[in-house]
């Protein structure tokens, strides 16, 4: 077995939530929840933070297109999977949220993402890739967080007014807004809008021809492209994870913030 399949075959059936597969150094990684559609949940949380850095440390990926199986890129949450009752609890969770974000960027060759529908549960993942296709059955909205009482510290608060600008980025945030596809084209927020029956043939034909450019211009491209937006989230991210949880523990029953500080 030569190398560069050995390396590979370390990660490539290590993650439940996440189907890699490669060919012609173009990876591209499929998340699905036992074999449907993507469901958020704490495990898919923890396992995408390694995932990214399995595949930026494995210097024969040439181009990384990210898509979802089914219908939806993630519409659907866990939310009973993750325990945020104390400190120790959000500690786990918030060291996993940095990975997640910055592990993404951290990954030196450019990503595509091939967005198959709703994106509502951490619609900033495929926004941060460096090409987003969007189906045309594609939308966009941070479901989870301030329309349910929740802080969306965990990045949204970096990612949308970077990209829609600020007070757009604000308002999406903090109205529930849904971008349809169209809508985030016009915005700014993605690349492309194909139909459902085009959108991977899409992404490959543009990884493709990234794959075909000199290694060190498709590595340091992705560098120097993500150099503000790693900045960015450098600064803010873990700030925004730290009052999110206590935002989240405020809400708690008093005797359950008394037990958890025991």
């Amino acid at each position: 077995m030569s190398s560069v399949a050995a390396r590979f075959d370390q990660y490539r059936n290590r993650y439940q939530n996440i189907k890699l597969e490669r060919e012609d150094g173009i990876l591209t990684m499929t998340l699905q929840t036992n074999g449907g559609n993507f469901v958020w949940s704490a495990l898919a949380h923890e396992e995408l933070g390694y995932c990214f850095t399995d595949i930026g440390t494995d210097r024969d990926n040439k181009v990384v297109i990210m898509t979802s199986t089914g219908d939806n890129w993630c519409a659907e949450i866990d939310a009973g999977s993750f325990k945020l009752s104390n400190a120790g609890d959000w500690d786990l969770t918030i060291y996993d949220g940095r990975r997640l974000l910055l592990n993404l960027l951290d990954i030196e060759v450019p990503v595509i993402s091939a967005v198959n529908g709703p994106a509502r549960i951490h619609p900033e993942i495929p926004v941060l890739s460096d090409i987003v296709i969007a189906s045309e059955t594609a939308l966009f909205q941070d479901a989870p967080h301030f329309m349910s009482g929740i802080v969306p510290g965990d990045g949204a608060h970096i990612v949308w007014p970077h990209l829609l600008g600020a007070n757009r980025g604000r308002y999406f945030l903090l109205t529930g807004q849904e971008l349809d596809a169209r809508t985030a084209l016009e915005y700014g927020a993605v690349s492309e809008v194909v139909p459902p029956a085009r959108l991977m043939a899409r992404a490959k034909e543009l990884a493709t021809m990234i794959a075909a450019k000199p290694q060190l211009t498709r590595r340091y491209s992705r560098i120097a492209l993500t150099q503000r937006i790693k900045r960015l989230m450098h600064e803010g991210l873990g700030y925004g994870l730290a009052i999110e949880a206590l935002a989240a523990i405020d809400q708690l029953p008093t005797e359950g913030r008394m037990k958890s500080s025991k």
